[in-house]
């Protein structure tokens, strides 16, 4: 299993922009889904995009399209989430997760959450 390490979130207005980081431990991300998930406090866990990492395929929730964009950097072996726009309701603890590509269950792997605060 791949381990994932995160950075970035915090604290913005609305309106404004964050950007999250999912760096792959022990491995890379050859073969593999990454993807972002959220999970705003009492509420279920939201998809927000995936990328496939060999083919960057990416995909997006309703929720956040247009306004998001995942994106990977080879060199770094690291998955990136650009959040604009941000909204209030965008606010919620941030997870990246990761798959194999010839998997089609759920994926297995998970980081352990960054937390985005978005202030009206």
């Amino acid at each position: 299993q791949v381990q994932l390490v995160e950075s970035g979130g915090g604290l913005v207005q609305a309106g404004g922009s964050l950007r999250l980081s999912c760096a792959a431990s022990g491995r890379t991300f050859n073969s593999y889904t990454v993807g972002w998930f959220r999970q705003p406090p009492g509420q279920e866990r939201e998809f927000v995009a995936a990328i496939k990492w060999t083919s960057e395929a990416t995909y997006y929730g309703d929720r956040v399209r247009g306004r998001f964009t995942i994106s990977k950097d080879n060199a770094k072996n690291t998955v990136y989430l650009q959040m604009d726009s941000l909204k209030p309701e965008d606010a919620a603890v941030y997870l990246c997760a990761a798959k194999r590509d010839d998997d089609n269950g759920a994926f297995k792997s998970w980081g352990q959450g960054k937390q985005v605060t978005v202030s009206s």
